[in-house]
């Protein structure tokens, strides 16, 4: 798929273009709204919301070939907004027990699902503060070059790499009991 090629004809208004944009990296899309929303159905409505606004902001688009980073950063302010009107703070406790109650099984779309051999990533989550907590997430749960994460999270390639660092060197602290509770 030549995206450079798609972008070009989706900024002239090619609904078709856009649509195939979107639906070729849908699961990336979803996995990152689920990250922060913690839930399909909040997930989902992330991801309508930034349907319409790359839609609506595509002429804004300058390098075509960012097309996946641009409209990732939209689909993360956009989940940061509708968590803001909702008033709501997605507990990192309350992902598996949402998802058992909508999914009825563990999913493939989901970016947490656990096996035997994985530790316990969210309980571990839950030592780091929320900047980190983010950095990491984007970075290791979604494979984000650092640049991305600075410019879905607006801080500086320095910050973001500082964050992941010291997230995980507090975590590996803390789940060799190095920590202090």
């Amino acid at each position: 798929m030549d995206v450079i090629r798609l972008v070009k004809k989706a900024k002239k208004g090619n609904k078709e273009a856009l649509l195939q944009l979107i639906m070729s990296e849908k699961d990336a899309y979803y996995k990152l709204a689920f990250t922060y929303m913690g839930n399909k159905h909040d997930a989902m409505d992330a991801m309508e919301e930034m349907i319409v606004s790359v839609y609506e902001k595509i002429d804004q688009l300058r390098k075509e070939e960012f097309f996946y980073s641009w409209s990732k950063t939209i689909l993360v302010n956009s989940c940061k907004s509708l968590l803001l009107k909702q008033k709501k703070l997605v507990l990192v406790e309350d992902w598996d027990e949402t998802n058992e109650k909508e999914l009825g099984h563990a999913s493939t779309n989901d970016p947490y699902c656990s096996s035997d051999q994985q530790m316990d990533i969210q309980a571990l989550l839950l030592h780091i503060n929320e900047h980190q907590k983010e950095a990491i997430q984007l970075k290791y749960f979604h494979d984000l070059d650092y640049q991305s994460i600075a410019d879905i999270t607006k801080v500086s390639i320095g910050t973001v790499k500082s964050r992941i660092f010291e997230g995980l060197k507090r975590l590996r602290d803390h789940y060799r009991g190095d920590v202090d509770e």
